[in-house]
């Protein structure tokens, strides 16, 4: 025998290891050792996973930026847990018209919209932050009011990756603006563009694609967006196309011409073979309320023989934009210090006057859709002087100078040196809850992302900056039952996510990026109003994006884990 097998210390040395085997199992359990582990699980909330499906009850588990599992996760390890007992837990919002381009470079918590369970910002209307020349930079720089920032880049691609090295707490994304690629290849002229102009054009919009653009965006009611014909628009959006671009217009009309305008846009897709949405779906004006049927039918007239359009809006019965969308383009000319320098000219000054008084087919008042001046509201201004004037209508404000409404409006932007931010008072509420009721809407706040703090407190913005997902969800969905809170969410997520070409976005899915929102659906609330905007929303009790709480128990982290979310025809 083995001298080994009959050494005195093989019983104790099978004492100890059948010691410590009892001990550990003691400690630790087989099924703790072979638990998944997670770096966070958000626990015990009622999932709506943004596909318009009835909700269920599940935890989710997050590992990095991506959702690892979705179920019963009891036993799970993870270094951090929420609790989202007796709330929803949903996809990241996604705000399709956010004007958060410069509010973010000074302050990247995005708080207003954050409150709101937003996780992505959507930039572009019309203008976007490149691609920029020298002039366009110095013009941006010069042209800077209350928020103050430096211009270090050039392309658009480069400003959206500004914004992720500075830190912000959302998701960003943006189109290139039609207006922008005009201005760098022919300033601000009104007249075509050449073949040779034409092509730089679409080089500039391929460009902006292949660094993550979304698509194509037009506003063809403002100077310069305003010159560009069909054509021009056709041949942009047609640059897009293959990068699977979206072609998205604030329309040239949404009043007296609204129809036709809407007809351009439809014309648009179908010639340059490219999806389309219309931006803020209105019918602005008194007597133009009624064509909201009409325009209904159109586009869903086109969706039906292959045409894919579809529409986003806001839940408010007024607009904001400036006194420009009160007067005719052509004195817009050139830029804004052509503008001013015309409306100083008493011979100019007097064409101007009549013309922002006479209803006209070639441009599209504002002033003239709000049916007075009573209803237009004066939110922002440049000029300490003329910060006292905040939230007057302008009919108040030329009473009390004695003038007329259109001489008080030019008077305001000479002095100002701006165009003067304003509220239009133009929609009916029965339309607006007819468009919230449509399945191919989604929805955007058009206004930029604030705090209730510094430099933001300034101006007065539209209540919708504060205020417009929390109206939905609190309002039209929990008082008016005008859409289940799963379809409604859906359209805040998977549908707008679907729309732009964003993979792994707008969705509660194993693999997809973990943006989520937790929030109690019977608390969430607006609270901004048109007096008092600067009002945050409540109801919201947690936000991810990419996985990294930026919001707990309604309260901002000092996280920054935003990123720019590039779109379908980029390689990276």
């Amino acid at each position: 025998m083995n001298p080994r097998l009959r050494s005195p210390e093989l019983p104790l040395l099978l004492l100890a290891i059948l010691a410590f085997a009892g001990w550990s199992c003691f400690v630790s359990p087989p099924e703790a050792r072979y638990a998944p582990r997670y770096d966070l699980v958000v626990r015990g909330g009622l999932l709506y996973d943004g596909s318009g499906g009835s909700p269920y009850r599940a935890d989710i588990a997050v590992t990095g930026d991506r959702i690892a599992a979705i179920g019963n996760l009891e036993g799970a390890q993870a270094q951090r847990w929420i609790d989202a007992q007796g709330c929803a837990v949903a996809p990241g919002f996604i705000n399709v018209l956010s004007w958060a381009n410069e509010s973010l470079l000074v302050d990247g918590r995005s708080l207003s919209d954050l409150r709101q369970g937003v996780t992505l910002e959507v930039l572009g209307e019309g203008e976007s932050m490149g691609p920029l020349t020298e002039a366009m930079r110095a013009e941006m720089l010069a042209r800077q009011g209350d928020l103050r920032f430096e211009v270090p880049w050039t392309t658009l691609g480069e400003y959206l990756e500004h914004l992720e090295e500075r830190g912000i707490a959302t998701n960003v994304a943006s189109f290139v603006g039609a207006a922008t690629v005009r201005q760098h290849v022919l300033g601000s002229v009104d007249r075509a563009p050449s073949e040779a102009e034409l092509a730089a054009m679409q080089q500039l919009v391929r460009d902006a694609m292949e660094e993550g653009a979304l698509g194509v965006a037009s506003a063809l009611i403002y100077a310069p967006g305003a010159y560009a014909k069909t054509e021009e628009l056709v041949a942009l959006a047609s640059a897009a196309q293959p990068y699977g671009g979206l072609y998205i217009s604030h329309l040239r009309s949404e009043a007296d011409r609204f129809l036709e305008a809407l007809d351009e846009l439809i014309e648009i897709a179908e010639r340059a073979q490219v999806r389309a949405e219309v931006y803020h779906l209105k019918a602005a004006g008194e007597k133009n309320w009624p064509k909201l049927e009409a325009a209904i039918a159109k586009i869903e007239a086109a969706r039906a023989r292959g045409i894919s359009i579809t529409a986003d809006m806001y839940l408010y019965t007024a607009g904001a934009t400036g006194l420009d969308a009160a007067m005719p383009p052509w004195v817009q000319e050139g830029g804004f210090e052509a503008w001013r320098a015309r409306l100083r000219d008493p011979a100019l000054r007097a064409r101007v006057e009549l013309e922002m008084r006479t209803p006209s087919d070639a441009w599209e008042s504002l002033l003239l859709a709000a049916g007075s001046a009573e209803r237009v509201m004066l939110v922002g201004f440049r000029s300490e002087a003329l910060k006292p004037l905040t939230g007057k209508t302008l009919a108040e404000v030329a009473a009390a100078r004695g003038v007329s409404v259109e001489r008080c409006a030019m008077d305001l932007v000479v002095e100002d040196g701006s165009r003067v931010e304003a509220v239009y008072f133009l929609m009916s509420e029965e339309n607006v809850r007819k468009q919230v009721r449509l399945p191919w809407m989604s929805f955007c706040s058009d206004a930029a992302s604030l705090a209730p703090e510094g430099a933001f407190l300034r101006s007065n913005p539209h209540p919708r900056a504060y205020g417009n997902f929390a109206r939905l969800l609190g309002h039209y969905v929990g008082d008016e039952y005008l859409v289940p809170l799963q379809e409604a969410i859906r359209r805040l997520t998977s549908f707008p996510a679907d729309t732009l070409r964003l993979e792994q976005r707008g969705r509660v899915s194993v693999g997809a990026f973990a943006d989520l929102v937790v929030f109690q659906p019977e608390a969430i609330r607006d609270h901004a109003t048109f007096e008092q905007p600067h009002q945050l929303a409540t109801g919201v009790r947690h936000v991810l994006v990419n996985g990294v709480p930026v919001l707990l128990e309604g309260e901002v982290t000092e996280a920054r884990p935003g990123r720019f979310v590039r779109g379908p025809g980029c390689s990276r």
